[in-house]
């Protein structure tokens, strides 16, 4: 093999850097790494043992990584001066990552780990760092040693230590310190040590998926079962698949096998069984399995363990089986880990955990799980899923992580601290970055917790906060508080903020009730200050043109309420369009656009451009204005306002059949929604592209992503009953698609009560979606009553067709649930419907024929009693088609006389059963009892119908065509004409065959098998 080039191992390194996590990853890392070493360029060489090192960390097999870190720091060692900067920080940052690997190694001995921890101290001194890094992983030594007292010192003194460069996310500190107290069951402790990260206020790449499933028992253990429920739907979700998060899926199952949702607890497992055998991540196995075992354990418990648990290495083993397996291995690793410790630590802490007992008989979780044979309690059915973590706002260094975390109780060091958090919090409110409101809300509870006296604009700052907060809660005190804000930023010497204050105040006095003239008052004022600022203040352009948009918005609003126009109350849209706001908008566009800095405000006017364009019809401009505006968004660097016109016109453009537009502008609008705080907005734009993907081929388990998301943050703007139960909708839809049906009928029965407050259209449509999944369900009597009410809802709708429709549905399903009466009245009222219709045949006709078959097959009734009045059906729906020629009309009236020979056959097949005891007055005709002969002869004459409709109609209907013939070849032999039914056949063979193609050189083969019964 050809050796690669250095391009060539750089290339693949910055590909293999964004390839997902797992075995492939490090077999690439690995190949690359030994290639860059083979080059002789130290500097590619140390890039390759970073990245190999990285691509271990993230897996089932971190322990591996102690070697190419040692290589690496000889290579530092060798010559600090070759290492640039972050390299240095990122071998000190690798440092943490062995120490944690060693530690979790049975195999290295306990002196040597001792050292390494000696060294990481000493070189973490030198290099200038805190000891915090160095006593967390003091911690973790102690802690597998079961060494409480140094644990405890070590909890302690990382907790006092500074936060620097090389302490660890906040949130994963977070985690590991909760599930410190939550193994020693104090579990208030532990949950008011994880808060932080369970609300989402610290997380990184593995928190808060970790927290979640540590979280779990401690939850029950205090009662709070539907916390416990959210976390281990959130949670599992977002730790599925992720090897490097073994231990928490370990969790996940633990926590199924100890509240009663055991065969949910399977379910996890047998997604996860490529991990059940042996891992080179010692720790991660016993943590995994430790938790399958407790599953495995509480199954044979209730007396299943002799049932099937999933395959071992691709070999079926019973639950007992799987159970001894897995626990002689956990059971050796336990050994191996006392053996290096001196003591029986390890051993007792997997015994405990073997020995704990179910915390309730039955915790429903929202999801479907088959109900295990015998089991006492069974899970819910169903799939939730109405919880995500994907794509959290807010993330990377846009916000500090924990910035009042790191002060003393004293408040020492806070000025300083408070200090840097306020010149963050402005700057990034001069940017109008989102993330600006959750940096001020950090910074009153810095000022809280330290008791510092903020300093008069810092004190105008927070009143201002206090001012928004109302005014976004509805709070009518907030209009005073704005005009105490605007005094307090005169008084320190802020006219800039003064005006927006002063703005903000006349905007709070129409929100909560002010009279137009009053409002228009304050807006002259607002405007007079603004160009009041002097020529030298940079805000001055600026707050001139946010006073004049917003002014534009509240005068449209105060117009259509004086002119009676609010369709939907005091803060309803205009029901009928302002023709002055189009022109004040396009005038205030014209003359901003010539001003620098303004782009933003000019794009949020475009966007509302856009929506008076829709209303006017003007799909093409509005479609311009959204693009435009979004345009200006980017270049002025605000990505974060650029996601909801991408959105906009992602939704518009696929209405307009530009489906693959659609789906990248929705695309864009989700990645650029990183840093949006506004959790409706969230959830808006994935909604979005979930509703896009769903409706184009092929695109249901994205579009399910996606709506997962959506729903979850919905959720969390506390919109689950408006946007949530949309999302999940689509959710369910596309679950449905993509073959999840139990799941997708769970999630769509949780949120149909919130649907059908959303109008007629959505609740049929709901239904409709709900009655199709139980159906696939197989169960037709919950689809059916879907269907009815559907057909309820819809009528009152001008065009019966749709009652129509849900009314046929519903009797289909009630004849498959075996409620004849019923499914007889439901099939009567979607026939008298569709007469009323009468534009639509074929769904007549097919009414006819199932009430014909309806008719014939009650079984308290002998099938020869029931032709008559199961002919005069079919006989019917042959009258509706007579001399129709369109294609589709043509198969039907083929399709209405191959079942009248095939019902009148059903007579025959039902004779044995006859009572001959019958007297021929009770039994009618004797004659047409007993005349077997003169019905095979009229079903074959209706089949040799049927059949020359289907020849003219090509490929399409040639199966059809074939079981004609062959059911009457079968007739002809009955009536002891053997040649003419061979004959028959035969001749049906030599057509198919000179048809040639797939389907004719099936049938083929099926006639050939016909042909051999009959010889």
């Amino acid at each position: 093999m050809t050796a690669l080039t250095p391009a060539e191992i750089e290339r693949g390194l910055a590909e293999n850097a964004s390839a997902p996590h797992g075995a492939a990853r490090i077999a690439h890392a690995e190949a690359l790494s030994a290639a860059a070493e083979s080059s002789g360029d130290r500097t590619l060489f140390r890039h390759a043992l970073s990245a190999l090192i990285d691509a271990y960390e993230y897996s089932a097999e971190r322990t591996k990584m102690t070697v190419p870190f040692a290589r690496l720091l000889q290579e530092y060692d060798r010559d600090p001066s070759v290492f640039a900067a972050h390299e240095t920080h990122g071998l000190y940052w690798r440092f943490k990552w062995v120490t944690g690997s060693i530690v979790g190694s049975p195999e290295v001995p306990l002196d040597a780990i001792e050292r390494w921890l000696a060294e990481m101290e000493r070189r973490y001194r030198v290099a200038g760092f805190s000891e915090r890094a160095v006593r967390q992983a003091e911690f973790y030594l102690a802690d597998s040693l079961g060494d409480r007292a140094r644990a405890d010192r070590a909890m302690s003194d990382w907790a006092a230590a500074e936060r620097d460069r090389m302490s660890d996310c906040h949130a994963c500190e977070l985690s590991n310190q909760g599930r410190y107290w939550a193994r020693r069951e104090e579990d208030t402790k532990a949950i008011g040590v994880w808060e932080p990260v369970l609300a989402g206020q610290k997380t990184c790449m593995e928190e808060p998926h970790r927290a979640l499933a540590h979280s779990l028992l401690s939850l029950v253990r205090l009662g709070h079962t539907d916390e416990a429920r959210s976390h281990h739907l959130r949670g599992y979700r977002m730790a599925r698949g992720n090897e490097s998060l073994l231990r928490a899926i370990g969790e996940h199952i633990e926590f199924c096998a100890l509240t009663g949702n055991e065969s949910r607890g399977l379910e996890i497992l047998s997604e996860h069984t490529a991990h059940l055998g042996p891992l080179a991540d010692a720790e991660a196995q016993l943590g995994f399995n430790g938790g399958v075992l407790v599953l495995l354990r509480r199954l044979t418990d209730l007396g299943h363990g002799d049932r099937p648990a999933v395959p071992y290495e691709g070999v079926g083993r019973t639950v007992r089986e799987l159970a001894d397996l897995l626990y002689g291995q956990v059971s050796a690793i336990a050994e191996r880990f006392d053996a290096r410790n001196g003591s029986g630590h390890v051993s007792g802490l997997l015994a405990e955990r073997l020995a704990r007992r179910p915390l309730t008989d039955a915790l429903p979780l929202g999801v479907r799980s088959p109900v295990l044979p015998g089991a006492g309690t069974g899970a819910v059915s169903g799939r939730a899923g109405a919880v995500a973590g994907g794509g959290g706002a807010l993330t990377g260094d846009s916000v500090p992580s924990g910035a009042a975390g790191t002060v003393r109780a004293d408040g020492a060091g806070g000025a300083e601290e408070l200090a840097d958090l306020v010149e963050r919090a402005r700057a990034f409110r001069k940017r109008g970055h989102p993330g600006a409101a959750l940096l001020w809300d950090r910074v009153a509870d810095l000022v809280d917790t330290t008791g510092v006296e903020p300093d008069p604009q810092l004190a105008a700052d927070l009143l201002e906060r206090r001012a928004l907060h109302a005014s976004r809660a509805g709070d009518a005190g907030a209009r005073a508080l704005f005009e105490e804000t605007l005094d307090a930023y005169r008084t320190s010497g802020q006219p800039g903020r003064a005006v927006l204050a002063e703005l903000y105040a006349a905007t709070a006095a129409v929100q909560f009730g002010a009279g137009a003239g009053e409002a228009r008052d304050l807006l002259a004022a607002a405007a007079a200050s603004a160009r009041a600022l002097a020529e030298s203040d940079e805000s001055r352009p600026r707050r001139i043109a946010t006073v004049e948009f917003t002014r534009i918005r509240i005068e449209a609003h105060l117009r259509a309420k004086e002119a009676g126009m609010l369709g939907d109350g005091e803060h309803g849209h205009p029901d009928r369009p302002d023709a002055e706001l189009p022109r004040e908008l396009t005038g205030f566009i014209d003359r901003t656009d010539q001003v620098d800095g303004l782009q933003d405000l000019v794009a949020a006017a475009e966007a509302m451009l856009a929506g008076l364009a829709l209303e006017e019809g003007e799909e093409a401009r509005a479609e311009r204005l959204l693009d435009s505006a979004a345009g200006r968004s980017l270049a002025a660097g605000r990505p974060w306002d650029a996601a909801e016109p991408l959105a906009r016109r992602a939704a518009l453009l696929f209405a307009r059949g530009r489906a693959e537009e659609a789906e990248e502008a929705a695309r864009a609008a989700v990645g650029h929604a990183g840093e949006v705080a506004d959790a409706e907005e969230q959830g808006a734009v994935r909604l979005t592209l979930a509703d896009i993907l769903l409706r184009r081929d092929e695109g249901a388990r994205d579009a399910a992503a996606h709506a997962l998301d959506a729903a979850h943050w919905f959720d969390q703007a506390g919109l689950g009953a408006g946007g949530g139960a949309t999302a999940r909708l689509v959710l369910a839809r596309a679950y449905g698609a993509a073959g999840r049906t139990a799941e997708a009928a769970e999630i769509l029965q949780s949120a149909l009560p919130d649907l059908l407050e959303h109008g007629e259209y959505v609740a049929v449509q709901a239904r409709e979606t709900l009655g199709n999944l139980l159906r696939d369900l197989h169960d037709p009597r919950g689809a059916s009553e879907q269907y009815l009410l559907a057909a309820e809802t819809a009528k009152g709708w001008d065009d019966p067709g749709a009652q129509a429709h849900f009314a046929q549905l519903g009797a289909e399903g009630l004849a498959a649930a075996g409620l004849r009466t019923e499914a007889e009245a439901a099939y009567g009222r979607a026939l008298e419907l569709w007469r009323r219709v009468g534009r639509n045949p074929v769904a007549e006709v097919r009414v006819l024929r199932s009430l014909a078959w309806l008719v014939v097959q009650d079984n308290g009734v002998p099938a020869i009693a029931t032709v008559p009045r199961a002919r005069q059906l079919m006989e019917e729906a042959a009258a509706v088609l007579e001399g129709a020629e369109e294609p589709g009309l043509r198969y039907e009236r083929g399709q209405t006389w191959h079942q009248l020979a095939d019902l009148l056959m059903e007579q025959l097949y039902d004779y044995e059963d006859y009572d001959e005891e019958e007297t021929e007055e009770e039994s009618g005709d004797d004659a047409s009892v007993q005349d077997n002969a003169s019905v095979e002869e009229e079903a074959i004459a209706l089949w040799d119908r049927a059949a020359a409709v289907y020849a003219g109609l090509g490929p399409h209907a040639l199966d059809s065509r074939v079981q004609c013939l062959t059911r009457a070849a079968w007739n002809e032999r009955a009536l002891d004409r053997p040649d003419e039914a061979l004959a028959r056949l035969t001749t049906l063979r030599e057509e198919l065959a000179a048809q040639g193609g797939e389907t004719a050189k099936a049938l083929v083969a099926e006639v050939d098998t016909t042909l051999g019964h009959m010889r």
